[in-house]
């Protein structure tokens, strides 16, 4: 068996669980949050061989009880690094729940105040672009000066542009829609941060819409129903049919051919990559989603092994500021460790099922 140290899943939302529909699951499912919705996250995770993750946008409430739930062992999960609602320029309709709006720089700085004063780990910020730039500053100074780093999205140029100069630590997603590559002063932007700035590309979610489409069976793997309720497993199978008509996925065709160029442009400037997979969103289950990011990266973008596995494991540590706990195993870290049956050098695709999970040195799986 090879041994490794255990994964992180370094953008999830444990919050969503595949469904496709997002109007309807916020509607929905809210009050099953806490109960439900969020430890069958967590405890699917748990046994997909991820011991830590980033938990990116849920209610404030609920992020901190799973969290706290996991640490004193009342339920199973990883070891969850949460940020709590998503900080941005206005809430999306019927979304307050878990997303805030700020106004103005006073308001911004209120807010991450009460995020940090909560307990979260991280400030997630989204749709810097709308917002000012004082309201942008205000967020990252209002966290560092608290001690929290900023995980940024990077859907459009200019949300780049204005996370880096106002510091953020971390961005997401390789974005840009269906643009073929990062402008030229972006890359720029990018390279200037050369080994400083961590990003989490979060391939899956784009690949997974036509692997699933023709091959729907992965849909029927049970592994994703542990924890949910049987209408929530049904509401679930019932969102994910006839993939090509759905709106969340009109787009996935026209943007697959631009992600080889904008990774390698990534890569080439210099950030450090994380592995990460939005896992929850629409198709991109909690139990496969992980496994699925490390083979994208070495079959489609020819990444090492040992790099993708490295930016699993040992990177997000780094990132999150606990390399000196987790992220390799070494004498005197915590032992949190999963074995396959196989070599994981020659075929990362053995994540897919792991044999042994080992949490804070006790077996899990």
């Amino acid at each position: 068996m090879d041994v490794l140290p255990g994964l992180w899943e370094a953008h999830a939302h444990l919050m969503i669980v595949g469904h496709s529909d997002y109007d309807h699951w916020d509607k929905t499912y809210p009050s099953r949050f806490g109960s439900e919705i969020m430890p069958a996250s967590a405890h699917q995770l748990l046994m997909a061989g991820v011991t830590s993750a980033r938990d990116l946008g849920a209610p404030l409430e609920e992020s901190i009880a799973i969290k706290r739930a996991i640490e004193d062992g009342e339920i199973p999960g990883p070891t969850l690094y949460v940020s709590g609602p998503f900080i941005q320029h206005e809430a999306y309709p019927g979304t307050e729940q878990f997303r805030w709006g700020v106004e103005g720089p006073d308001d911004a700085r209120a807010k991450v105040k009460r995020l940090a004063e909560a307990g979260v780990d991280f400030i997630k910020l989204i749709d810097q672009d709308q917002m000012t730039m004082e309201e942008v500053h205000a967020v990252v100074e209002e966290a560092h000066a608290q001690g929290l780093p900023v995980v940024a999205h990077s859907h459009r140029p200019e949300e780049i542009r204005r996370g880096i100069a106002a510091g953020v630590d971390c961005f997401e997603h390789t974005g840009l829609g269906t643009m073929p590559e990062y402008p030229p002063d972006v890359i720029a932007l990018i390279a200037s941060r050369a080994n400083t700035l961590f990003w989490t590309p979060t391939i899956t979610p784009l690949l997974l819409y036509e692997e699933t489409r023709d091959n729907p069976e992965r849909i029927d793997d049970p592994a994703w129903h542990l924890g949910l309720a049987e209408d929530t497993i049904a509401d679930v199978e019932a969102s994910l049919q006839d993939l090509q008509r759905l709106d969340y996925y009109q787009l996935m065709p026209r943007r697959r051919p631009t992600l080889q160029r904008k990774f390698s442009q990534l890569r080439n400037a210099g950030v450090v990559l994380l592995i990460g997979t939005d896992s929850g969103v629409p198709l991109t289950f909690h139990t496969d989603s992980t496994w699925r990011e490390i083979d994208y990266w070495v079959r489609i973008f020819d990444v090492p092994v040992m790099e993708a596995i490295q930016a699993a494991t040992y990177w997000p540590a780094v990132q999150m500021g606990v390399a000196d706990k987790v992220g390799t195993v070494s004498p005197g870290k915590i032992a949190d460790i999963i074995a396959v049956r196989g070599d994981v050098l020659t075929w990362p695709s053995l994540l897919q099922d792991v044999d042994l999970v080992m949490q804070k040195g006790k077996r899990v799986k």
